[in-house]
């Protein structure tokens, strides 16, 4: 239960809580809710915030989710079924993405081979396939090549007239190799934060998340040791992360290695609380709303690019009630309404297929 709600904490800022926090962060309410509102923005390039950890969390906990969904399977149905639907769902989720952003709607050139779906598409197949192959050592070895291996090129490898060890916008050997091979529509122009290159290391983002998972089903450790040793991992991947920033720039849009360690351990650190409250604790009450989310995130995220739940929350709380509430009680305050009626019919909307166990898979 523990990885539906975080699934599903994670989904509600993209779907909601998001605009929420921008909306608050307009209001005269202090320094504190002004910060937090920055959080849930991008850094440009260099850096971390909390906003930079929503996509890798979802990498993370696919690998998580691989250890009960692929093991059990291969358990029941062997390796041969296993590899089957492992296949199959990459190639399904891989053409959601396309679909996602836009299909042919614009025309063949506007088509994104690469997006956020493909990425998660792609990683699942990569963990997969080698959750089924290889024994945790050998996932352990390719984890750390796959990081020391992008490292090494990003580092030593000359890009065509800027040299090695680059890593502004446009100068490194990742964005390059997008310039130069990723054809069709590029999200920044000339190269892709979902590009080629730097999908390598999330790779490496999806495996930590199997590790995760193994742990998780160690029958031979209590709740409390799991959600410690979990978190005590977290902490080391933050240590080691940050560390390896100070050479190795922490850059979402190229996903460094010291990116995939930062992400992972506060995926852990998530991880192993939400564990710890809802599984070992049994304190469940509070994150219903995140579950029924979590059961269906690939579905209110793509519904959630066909409804504007905003658009329709401003057809109940919008105008003259907006405006009421910016002119009576305090500016920007018809704004916040209208975020959060929005996130509330999101959370409504999957609470409906939740109670009715409507839940759409690949």
């Amino acid at each position: 239960m523990s990885l539906d709600a975080l699934r599903g904490f994670d989904m509600t800022w993209i779907v909601g809580a998001d605009a929420l926090g921008h909306a608050l962060g307009k209001l005269d309410a202090g320094p504190l809710v002004r910060g937090i509102a920055t959080q849930l923005d991008h850094v440009s390039w260099e850096g971390f915030r909390f906003y930079d950890l929503i996509f890798p969390l979802f990498v993370f906990m696919i690998g998580v989710a691989i250890t009960f969904s692929v093991g059990k399977l291969v358990e029941k149905e062997g390796r041969g079924a296993a590899v089957g639907r492992i296949l199959r769902r990459t190639l399904l989720l891989y053409v959601l993405g396309l679909i996602y952003y836009g299909g042919i709607s614009e025309g063949v050139e506007r088509i994104r081979l690469l997006g956020v779906l493909q990425r998660l598409a792609l990683c699942y197949g990569f963990a997969g396939l080698a959750f089924v192959y290889l024994k945790p050592k050998g996932m352990a070895v390719l984890t750390g090549a796959l990081l020391v291996g992008y490292w090494a090129a990003l580092t030593f490898v000359p890009v065509p007239g800027f040299g090695a060890g680059d890593y502004a916008e446009g100068r490194n050997l990742t964005n390059w190799i997008d310039r130069e091979f990723l054809p069709l529509r590029k999200w920044d122009v000339t190269h892709d934060p979902e590009g080629l290159f730097s999908t390598v290391p999330a790779f490496a983002s999806c495996l930590l998340g199997v590790f995760a998972g193994l742990w998780l089903q160690d029958k031979g450790a209590t709740g409390e040791r799991k959600a410690g040793v979990l978190a005590l991992a977290g902490i080391v991947a933050l240590v080691a992360g940050y560390l390896w920033g100070l050479q190795f720039p922490i850059v979402k849009k190229l996903w460094t290695s010291s990116f995939v360690l930062v992400a992972g351990g506060w995926s852990a650190l998530l991880l192993a609380a939400f564990y710890y409250v809802i599984d070992v604790r049994k304190v469940r009450g509070w994150a219903m709303p995140f579950v029924w989310v979590g059961t269906n995130a690939l579905t209110i995220y793509l519904v959630s690019r066909l409804v504007d739940f905003d658009a329709l929350s401003a057809r109940l709380v919008g105008g003259p009630v907006a405006a009421w509430l910016d002119q009576q009680v305090t500016p920007h305050l018809g704004s916040v309404a209208v975020a959060t009626v929005g996130m509330i019919l999101c959370f409504l909307f999957c609470r409906f297929l939740y109670r009715r166990q409507l839940f759409l898979r690949l």
